[in-house]
């Protein structure tokens, strides 16, 4: 018999993957930019570490996870870019004509799709 403590409530989260993003940004969602950490610049390239998430005309945010750990809910990993490089393109592959970055920790950018 399983502990009382053990016990997880099987709640949905609000994640979505990489292809939830794309229809909910189709549908007019915006998809924010979060800068976790300052990036720096290395050579021609900056590092730092940002996340996405989409935001509904309601409030309702979804963050962004990797597709291959949704196996169960444990496995949920929150996808992170380390290079502004790949949030381009990202963003680019997403079918946005443009990309702001936010290069501050806790700063956001939005980007909307065209209707």
């Amino acid at each position: 018999m399983e502990s009382a403590l053990n016990f997880e409530p099987k709640l949905e989260p609000n994640v979505t993957t990489e292809q939830g993003l794309r229809a909910l940004a189709e549908q007019g969602h915006s998809v924010e930019v979060l800068c976790k950490t300052d990036p720096e610049r290395k050579g021609p390239s900056w590092y730092g570490l940002w996340i996405m998430r989409t935001v509904g005309k309601d409030g309702n945010e979804k963050i962004l996870v990797t597709a291959r750990t949704r196996l169960t809910q444990n496995a949920i990993k929150v996808r992170e870019f380390k290079t502004a490089t790949g949030v381009i393109s990202f963003l680019v592959g997403v079918g946005f004509s443009q990309a702001s970055i936010p290069m501050k920790s806790g700063e956001t950018t939005s980007h909307r799709l065209a209707q």
